[in-house]
């Protein structure tokens, strides 16, 4: 697992920024296949099946993937595809935390929480 520093994870924001607006734009057009996916499914138990738009959903759940892989190679946590919210695991006061930013916040990291504590823990830098 890669540590950031607050400094390296701030200066990581502008190339992330445009790879989890990615993800939040392909996620959100995945939701709007939901029901069609979800009857393609059901029919699919039943001998038949398939979607018109089956090729544009596969394309969205790889633009998906490749968003999310992106991170992760980056060492950068997607905790949360609408919401845009991810995680730069860090040290604070000898102990691994995480850096926790939304796609809505600024240009800098304001908070951070503990693994255990999750987005609802999140407390001031």
């Amino acid at each position: 697992m890669k540590l950031f520093t607050i400094e390296e994870a701030n200066s990581l924001l502008p190339s992330v920024r445009p790879i989890v607006k990615s993800i939040q734009r392909s996620h959100r057009r995945l939701i709007s296949f939901q029901t069609t996916a979800k009857h393609a499914a059901e029919g699919a138990e039943n001998g038949g099946g398939g979607m018109r738009q089956g090729p544009r959903y596969a394309n969205l759940l790889i633009e998906l993937s490749l968003g999310a892989g992106q991170l992760e190679s980056l060492g950068v946590q997607l905790k949360d595809y609408s919401q845009g919210l991810i995680d730069f695991p860090s040290m604070r006061d000898g102990r691994v935390v995480l850096l926790c930013w939304k796609a809505d916040e600024g240009d800098e990291l304001e908070w951070w929480h503990d693994l255990e504590s999750g987005f609802g823990g999140r407390q001031p830098l």
